[in-house]
């Protein structure tokens, strides 16, 4: 099947939902698919506002419908809600095609901590977009509960996985010297991840945090005695994840945090909220410690047993979860009007 991917969030971007596309890229392809993917690369692009690594497509629609009247996909799948996504989404209401999208991240959540704009306000427009498709395909079962209670339509189960072979346990690096216990932070430095949470926190040992962000330099600053190892491409990351001896996950708004896997997947325990995302991934399953009183979580995360924990991650994979996506997708031949539930 020639597969169409539309996405707003690309590569150099380090994220979720790029390496997410990336594997399900991959394994798609290995099924025997045709995949082509339309990106900001293609594009004359500006930096979004507040995050510049995200770079706006300017005046799309025509190259996307140029495109998409070239290749003929069998299906489509709307990945984000940016430029390029309401392009093709306009193109295939226009034109009467089926096509898919997915629910990656929290916006009106990310939208509201930045100018403080009413949730419901960002959810009304959200469900605009995505309420045509003829499926939401979002990341966790909490997700898909939340989504359906604020009126989004046809939302289905679109999990994710890790690279256990990248991702593994073995020597695990004393990171500078660094006093043990380590608790250390992986992702991007910004608002939404809530990291002062953690920087917070009255903990043993040290701090770390690995990645970049709007928010690095202040905290910096602010909190001299935490370890700020700045941003590293994903193959050097297996290092860090192992020599924690927890990984702290103080975000309350991501819909999955792939880096839980990482960590787990290298053994790390995690301590986190117990809120969509970790109460998915991580439960009751032994691998972490979800608590409100975040300090407590990490340190009781310090006795799990990591061999347990990589035992959690190992059942998550990405060629399950592209599986998933495959079986979600709409294929063209379908008459324009089938299973659509709703179009609010």
């Amino acid at each position: 099947m020639r597969i169409l991917i539309v996405t707003d969030a690309w590569q150099p971007q380090v994220n979720g939902v790029v390496r997410t596309l990336t594997e399900t890229c991959r394994e798609l392809t290995g099924f025997g698919h045709e995949v082509d993917l339309l990106t900001p690369q293609e594009f004359r692009t500006f930096p979004c506002p507040t995050y510049p690594d995200i770079r706006l497509s300017v005046l799309p629609y025509r190259k996307v419908a140029a495109r998409i009247r070239s290749t003929r996909p069998e299906a489509i799948h709307i990945a984000t809600e940016g430029p390029l996504g309401l392009a093709t989404r306009r193109y295939c209401l226009e034109h009467g095609l089926p096509f898919t999208t997915a629910y990656h991240t929290r916006f009106p959540e990310y939208i509201h901590a930045r100018v403080r704009l009413p949730v419901a306000v960002s959810y009304a427009w959200m469900r605009r977009f995505h309420n045509r498709a003829r499926a939401i395909m979002a990341p966790t079962r909490s997700i898909v509960r939340d989504l359906t209670a604020r009126g989004f339509c046809n939302v289905v189960l679109w999990s994710r996985g890790v690279d256990t072979a990248l991702f593994t346990p073995g020597e695990r690096d004393r990171l500078a010297e660094s006093a043990p216990p380590r608790f250390v932070y992986i992702g991007r430095v910004a608002v939404e991840k809530n990291i002062e949470a953690f920087l917070k926190l009255d903990l043993p040992g040290s701090k770390w945090v690995v990645g970049d962000g709007p928010l690095l330099p202040r905290l910096r600053r602010e909190y001299p005695d935490v370890h700020f190892a700045g941003v590293f491409p994903q193959h050097e990351l297996a290092r860090f994840y192992r020599a924690a001896d927890v990984f702290v996950f103080p975000s309350l708004t991501d819909t999955f945090g792939l880096v839980l896997l990482e960590a787990m997947a290298c053994g790390t325990p995690v301590a986190a909220y117990p809120v969509a995302g970790p109460l998915d991934v991580v439960g009751d399953s032994g691998a972490g410690v979800l608590d409100w009183d975040l300090r407590s979580a990490c340190l009781q995360a310090l006795s799990l047993d990591r061999v347990r924990v990589r035992q959690v991650a190992e059942g998550f994979s990405w060629r399950m979860a592209a599986r998933q996506f495959e079986a979600h997708l709409c294929p063209q031949t379908l008459p324009a009007g089938t299973s659509l539930q709703c179009a609010n």
